[in-house]
């Protein structure tokens, strides 16, 4: 099962999720500000994409952070920052199923769902 996860109000979740719909892909949303996140599935994403490319450093949510965590940040404070605030998380964030990948492109999305044939 394909998850995207994401918030209603981006636009690139916007712009991955109007990719999808124009491809019949199916897939199921999960609104990290509304139906929250799981400790255990973050830590693995963290474990497998690190944690630098799941934390959007170019979000509001991570500019209102303290100096001192943001030159501090490793995979446990990523973690807690995470859970604490969904809306570091960069996005939207792809689950195939298989592979985890975070942002949005025609390209990489192009790529992705060639090599998975989903």
């Amino acid at each position: 099962m394909i998850t995207v996860y994401g918030i209603k109000n981006c636009d690139t979740v916007k712009k991955a999720r109007k990719w999808l719909d124009a491809r019949s892909v199916d897939y199921t949303f999960h609104d990290v500000r509304e139906d929250g996140l799981d400790r255990a599935a973050v830590a693995g994403w963290i474990d497998e994409l690190g944690w630098e490319n799941l934390v959007n450093k170019r979000s509001t949510s991570w500019k209102a952070l303290d100096k001192k965590t943001r030159d501090n940040m490793d995979a446990s404070s990523a973690l807690r920052a995470v859970l604490s605030q969904p809306t570091l998380l960069k996005r939207p964030l792809l689950d195939t199923g298989k592979a985890r990948y975070t942002g949005f492109s025609p390209a990489s999305y192009e790529r992705i769902f060639g090599a998975h044939n989903l």
